[in-house]
């Protein structure tokens, strides 16, 4: 299918904001397929390294908006304020015919409920989970966003009800990852087994993650190792600083060191080599069923946490796991708060470390998956924006 062009497109500024290395990651995608789609746009706004590498010139660095736990937002929140204020007048002067919020909606639906205010154009990437918890938070969209970029595809029809105009473009981890990778290469780059069942563990990017998940994990893996003695863990884990955690939960529980494989990152390549996996939930449950990983899910939120979303009744799904939430029947088991133990995740595990079939039966429907969420993201949704910049284009949501 040939993209569309725009004439005149060398006339034309799209400002963009990404905070996150993913936000940069999807934005370099989406600034590529612009220029290739709009030759001579110009591309502005804060950007991390990938972005820049694109062609965007950076106004402030991504970094500045890469604020982690909830001290540190608290810390830097006067700053951020400062920088969204400089930010929006930068764009009121400067005039793009669109800007493009890469996720971070805290930051950039104020900006862009200001700046579409003004006149501007205004484009969201990655919807915020907002049909699953707030939903309230579709009033502020529906003011800041002309158009709503969508990478799950019934978000398409949920924003429709609310009288957002949203188009569906696919899910940029699908067009990055594929199943059927080569798992006894990728055993061998990590100095796994090539013979026996192997089990990834992603616990958590967070502290306090590894402080609910680390313990009822660690447990999780003496149950197994007492079931099958030619088991091999391997454990990707998010920063350095979790390292230590891991391994006091991990002794704690009587596994043996030389079971486990703690690795700094390589997620991908773990779920790659690994017979199946253990996840705590998040987009790493999307990622393991992308690449034909079967896995569990669990998650154990805190007590504080737990008693203020049930007490505002907060949450409007069943699942939480990203893959039942887009298959028509859930594939992948869910354990939450007390059904975190070793009790309920051991036999669920070693059923698909052992039984080729229970894992053949997740697989079938991940490859129907990878099918419904492949659809080039960066070119549909660089479609999606380059069809507003036409005369007469502005979606029709209630300002």
């Amino acid at each position: 299918m040939n993209s569309p062009s725009l004439p005149g497109a060398a006339g034309l500024t799209v400002a963009l904001v990404a905070g996150e290395a993913s936000g940069d990651q999807l934005g370099a995608g989406l600034i590529r397929e612009l220029r290739r789609q709009l030759p001579g746009v110009r591309c502005v706004g804060i950007a991390g390294p990938a972005m820049q590498a694109a062609g965007c010139e950076a106004w402030w660095e991504a970094d500045e908006l890469a604020v982690m736990g909830l001290f540190e937002i608290v810390r830097d929140l006067p700053r951020l304020l400062r920088l969204r204020r400089a930010l929006i007048a930068r764009l009121l002067e400067a005039r793009p015919a669109v800007f493009i919020g890469i996720d971070a909606p805290d930051f950039n639906l104020g900006v862009e409920k200001t700046v579409r205010a003004a006149g501007i154009t205004t484009v969201h990437y990655v919807s915020p989970s907002v049909w699953a918890w707030r939903e309230g938070r579709i009033r502020t969209i529906r003011k800041a966003v002309d158009r709503m970029l969508c990478v799950l595809p019934f978000e398409e029809a949920f924003y429709a009800r609310h009288g957002v105009e949203a188009r569906f473009v696919g899910h940029p981890l699908a067009d990055e990852l594929a199943p059927g990778g080569d798992a006894a290469a990728a055993r061998r780059e990590l100095g796994l087994p090539p013979e026996g069942p192997v089990l990834a563990i992603l616990p958590g990017s967070r502290r306090g993650e590894i402080e609910r998940m680390g313990g009822p994990f660690a447990e999780t893996v003496a149950w197994l190792a007492a079931r099958l003695p030619a088991l091999t863990c391997v454990i990707p884990v998010a920063r350095p600083a979790l390292m230590a955690p891991l391994r006091a939960a991990l002794a704690a529980a009587g596994v043996d060191p030389g079971r486990c494989l703690l690795l700094e990152g390589q997620a991908r390549r773990a779920l790659v080599a690994a017979d199946a996996a253990l996840v705590t939930s998040g987009t790493a449950t999307l990622e393991s069923a992308l690449l034909g990983c079967p896995l569990v899910a669990a998650y154990r939120a805190s007590p504080l946490s737990l008693a203020l979303v049930r007490g505002l009744r907060l949450i409007r799904i069943r699942h939480f796991a990203l893959p039942n939430l887009l298959t028509p029947t859930p594939v992948v088991p869910e354990f939450l708060q007390a059904e975190v133990t070793a009790a309920r995740l051991g036999p669920t595990l070693e059923s698909l470390l052992t039984d080729p079939a229970a894992r053949a039966t997740q697989q079938e429907e991940f490859g129907k998956l990878h099918g419904l969420l492949r659809c080039d993201a960066s070119r549909s949704a660089a479609e999606a924006v380059a069809s507003l910049l036409s005369p007469g284009s502005r979606a029709p949501n209630e300002p």
